[in-house]
């Protein structure tokens, strides 16, 4: 509708078609459009001609990427806000997708949303799915759920795959995507393999969100140059000096201990850590890897790592965002050799407080590389030639913490999946991974050198007078719908939150620590809460509670940060060029944040999918058997239940339960039996028994299992909840409260 913000002089509807790029098959589309316009009085119909009513579409016509956000409900970022997006009849959107929309309000609650006009660049060219024959003609059934028609497929095209294979297929008329009257037509691509297969799904899943594991040759080969260049420079190297400069501005620190702190199975190391005890308190060292002095902007290898975003971390597989000869090698800060870092030392009181840094480009070499578990013991008293740094970090960490949360930062301890694996590389345990200090301790130390750097750059804005274009990582203030939903529900609890005060939620995060409905109220206020993303807009990270942060400490893995670090050296020296460069981060880090939050949130995706995938795979080998757990949500249709101990999550469908009818109560976060008036409600626990898996659809099963103490309950319960007995269904009032069954999950 761009034609509407340029002219105020009447128009052949055939003509705003033409100007405004549209076809003329999605004439239907684009008159339901103008119908809305004129309903809500932006533009005047007289005969066959529209004219835009002055001032109508002043700044209204907005342009975003469409994210995925909480109860998979599409989203975009308007002014640092999250909104729901909602698109018009015949426009179909995706993740990803780049949006021209207006903000509209809700009549009756005036909540924003995001009207879509136009998708801008449809990238959707192709889509994972399974291939079937119906009635002679091929088809592929997309496995995305944005893609929601079958696509044709010409037996030219069926390229040697078979009926059940899971393929990927190019949509030939993707134009079309968005027409309710013109049928898709493609190509097949790639025959992953047999659809329901375990490995073939998990190829599915980063093949549907556009993630691969293997590198383009050109980009294998340029990175391979890189690093046999790196090798050469890094073997060429003096004999380490203490505090001595090389290359210019790089610092020597090669002498200093240092150590990286790493997941078990990690192979790319980011960050190493130092310290030392001073007479004013503590001097931490936060060492990352200096990406940046090897992926040049605009070079083969950069775009590749800008298109991917991010690296996707699966239960048993990595799709990285760079070659494996820099992410695992070059770049990684293995122990005992040579590596460029781009570091930061901390300056801190007794007490913990930063009283200084530094932000310089080094050389370091790490003298051991610990896991996460190693270092645990160590903190638990083990004897060691790096105990003393490693029980000085933990104290110092320790305050730090304290500190923050003091400040209003709030501590989502969310756990996660941990797979072990037996002999033959099959799932023999699924449980919850155990949050260690030594985790802990690092995550306290990135935070605190990502919140620095930020502070740095902020502080040259206020001391030029002029501001400094910047990546920043920020979080927005919560739903407060949500938020009124929350209070309501963990009233049944006997919580309760002031929504206008942040501190009453850290408190309760701190009054459900260890209780059996910790994880229900967590999931509920994750939900309320926005998403953090990159934006070139500071509003502050709402969450951990500062106004200025970032991401700096992993440019192994995801783009941001290292951006992060090439913005950071260009500022470090504000010279003649200073301008220069500010005009062009000015010009590419919207696109670049824009980018960096859709392939994070693709990332988040993917990693759940394929974590859902190994869950249903575990309990394929145990159907019927029984588990105890937790309700963890109430939908219209069904309870999900999460199992003690392995966050595994199925569904049991009211409409299998026998013994009565039951209703959803949406207010009150509970379902009851019309006719017995037993309740079932969030954090309660119960039995159930596994009855269904499907790994291609990734959907879990359960039924009830219920014992004579259970019904015997149930009956005194129905006695005492005999006012549930009248809602029989024939009064009409109640009927309207009734929430309809969805089709699907």
């Amino acid at each position: 509708m761009k034609i509407l913000r340029q002219e105020n002089k009447p128009l052949k509807f055939n003509v705003i078609l033409n100007k405004a790029g549209y076809r003329l098959s999605e004439k239907n589309n684009i008159r339901a459009i103008l119908e809305s316009l004129i309903k809500n009085d932006k533009i005047e119909k007289s005969g066959k001609f529209y004219t835009l009513k002055e001032g109508a579409f002043v700044s209204e016509i907005q342009t975003g990427i469409v994210e995925i956000g909480n109860n998979e409900r599409f989203i975009i970022n308007y002014k640092g806000k999250e909104i729901n997006v909602k698109s018009n009849p015949g426009i179909s959107i995706s993740s990803g997708d780049k949006i021209e929309f207006i903000i509209s309000k809700k009549k009756k609650t005036g909540k924003e949303f995001a009207k879509v006009m136009k998708v801008i660049n449809k990238e959707i060219k192709s889509i994972t799915g399974r291939l079937e024959l119906i009635k002679k003609n091929y088809f592929v059934i997309p496995d995305s759920r944005q893609v929601k028609k079958d696509i044709l497929i010409q037996p030219a095209n069926i390229n040697k795959s078979s009926p059940g294979d899971k393929v990927v297929c190019e949509i030939l008329n993707y134009d079309d995507l968005d027409s309710p009257f013109i049928e898709l037509e493609g190509r097949i691509l790639e025959i992953l393999g047999e659809a329901g297969e375990k490995d073939v799904e998990l190829l599915s899943v980063l093949k549907k969100y556009g993630f691969s594991v293997e590198f383009p040759s050109n980009i294998e080969e340029h990175s391979k140059s890189i690093g046999i260049k790196a090798k050469e420079e890094l073997e060429s190297l003096p004999k380490p000096h203490a505090r001595r400069k090389l290359f210019g501005d790089r610092i020597d620190l090669r002498k200093t201990n240092c150590f990286t702190i790493d997941p078990i199975n990690a192979k790319d190391f980011d960050d190493a850590v130092s310290i030392e005890k001073t007479s004013e308190g503590y001097k931490l060292g936060v060492h990352i890897a200096d990406v940046s002095n090897y992926v040049k902007e605009g070079s083969e290898t950069d775009i590749e790592a800008l298109k991917r975003g991010t690296s996707v971390y699966l239960v048993d597989m990595v799709a990285p965002m760079l070659p494996e000869i820099l992410s695992n090698d070059i770049c990684s800060l293995k122990e005992g050799v040579d590596r460029y870092t781009f570091s930061v030392f901390i300056y801190l009181t007794a007490k913990g407080k930063v009283t200084n840094y530094e932000i310089f480009k080094a050389i370091i070499n790490s003298n051991k590389r610990f896991s996460y578990e190693e270092a645990q013991e160590i903190l638990d008293g083990k004897n060691h030639k790096y105990a003393k740094e490693l029980l000085t970090m933990y104290e110092l960490s320790k305050m730090l913490t304290s500190l923050r949360m003091k400040d209003g930062s709030i501590d989502f301890d969310t756990p996660e999946v941990k797979f072990i694996l037996d002999e033959n590389g099959d799932i023999a345990e699924i449980k919850a991974k155990e949050r260690l200090d030594s985790m802990k301790l690092i995550e306290e130390f990135m935070l605190l050198a990502n919140k620095c750097v930020t502070e740095f750059v902020t502080g040259l804005s206020l001391k030029y007078q002029s501001p400094f274009p910047f990546v920043y990582r920020v979080h927005d203030l919560p739903d407060k719908d949500k938020l009124a939903d929350l209070s309501r529900f963990i009233r049944q609890f006997g919580y309760s939150i002031n929504l206008e005060d942040k501190k009453s939620i850290v408190n309760l995060t701190a009054q459900i620590k260890g209780k059996p409905e910790e994880y229900v109220i967590n999931n509920l206020l994750l939900r309320s809460m926005a998403k953090a993303v990159y934006t070139p807009e500071n509003i502050g990270h709402y969450g951990l509670g500062f106004k200025d942060y970032t991401h700096f400490t992993s440019p192994i893995r995801r783009y941001p940060d290292l951006i992060v670090h090439r913005i950071l050296y260009d500022y470090l020296n504000t010279d003649s060029e200073i301008e220069r460069k500010k005009s062009h981060y000015r010009k590419i880090l919207g696109d670049v944040c824009k980018q960096s939050s859709a392939q994070e949130q693709a990332a988040v995706n993917a990693e759940r999918e394929t974590i859902k995938i190994k869950q249903v795979e575990y309990l394929s080998h145990r159907l019927g058997k029984e588990f105890e757990g937790i309700i963890s949500g109430i939908i219209n249709y069904g309870m999900f239940v999460e199992l003690d101990g392995c966050l595994i999550e199925g569904l049991i469908r009211f409409r299998n339960l026998e013994d009565d009818y039951y209703e959803y109560n949406e207010k009150e976060y509970y379902a009851v039996g019309v006719r017995r008036g037993r309740k079932f409600y969030a954090g309660q626990k119960v039995r159930v028994k596994v009855i269904s898996c499907d790994l291609e659809s990734r959907k879990i099963d359960f039924s009830l299992v219920t014992d004579k103490s259970q019904r015997s309950i149930s009956s005194q319960g129905s006695k005492k909840n005999s006012h549930f007995k009248k809602s029989s269904g024939r009064n009409k009032s109640q009927q309207k409260e009734r929430i309809r069954f969805r089709r699907s999950r």
